[in-house]
């Protein structure tokens, strides 16, 4: 259900300091291509990933995930890093020829750089995956990246979301994160951003910090100015 946004005008509203983009399932829809991944590492591994257990890792790093699938296939035995490789080497491949943008997200994207506010992507994927997928986003869209394996906490820890706007020199408060998932809200929340939610994959409860939406079609400056005025 789409929350209802405040009505607003660019000129003369106050825009986010930064807008901080999450990736998987935000910008693209490749909660589906994380999907074909796991459930080909689940195969590989003799076992098959129930659905309880794919939702619990939506927005989690990759060795929590890794543990998850283990303890999902009963073989909390398994090495968690080789499986992580062989995941990280499959989605490779999807990465390289699948991502397709989730609608509204590009056009968003765009409208944000037109107007010079500065962006970041913060996302729990590794950087070696990233950078596969800023082919297709553009390197030149992002002001700063923070990537999973280069925070000693991932999502949902504030830590990502904290960095990505020290990087930037903005207050956590004066941005408007945009998510997909529970991991990945909390995470925003917990720094301190707005957050503008449009689920992929899951449900989103909603908070007090958290604006929903369906789709990101037809969100633009307006709607992220809105965003700061709901949570205010």
């Amino acid at each position: 259900m789409t929350s209802p946004l405040p009505e607003a005008e660019v000129v003369g509203s106050r825009l986010p300091e930064a807008v901080l983009f999450d990736m998987d399932g935000t910008l693209f829809d490749s909660e589906k291509l994380w999907d074909v991944g796991l459930d080909d590492l689940a195969r590989h591994l003799g076992g098959s990933l129930s659905h309880s257990a794919r939702v619990t890792m939506i927005g989690a790093p990759l060795a929590l995930s890794m543990e998850i699938l283990h303890a999902d296939l009963g073989r909390p035995d398994l090495d968690v890093e080789s499986s992580g490789a062989w995941l990280e080497d499959r989605m490779r491949e999807l990465f390289l020829t699948a991502l397709v943008w989730r609608p509204g997200a590009r056009e968003l994207l765009a409208a944000v750089r037109a107007a010079r506010v500065p962006t970041a992507l913060v996302t729990a994927t590794r950087r070696n995956l990233v950078e596969v997928a800023l082919d297709t986003l553009g390197r030149e869209n992002f002001d700063a990246v923070v990537c999973g394996d280069e925070v000693a906490h991932s999502k949902p820890h504030p830590e990502p979301y904290l960095r990505a706007a020290a990087l930037l020199g903005v207050n956590p408060g004066d941005c408007v994160a945009v998510e997909d998932s529970v991991n990945g809200t909390a995470s925003a929340e917990a720094a301190g951003c707005p957050v503008l939610v449009v689920p992929s994959e899951a449900p989103v409860p909603a908070g007090p910090r958290r604006v929903h939406r369906e789709s990101l079609a037809g969100v633009g400056l307006p709607e992220l100015a809105a965003v700061l005025r709901a949570v205010a």
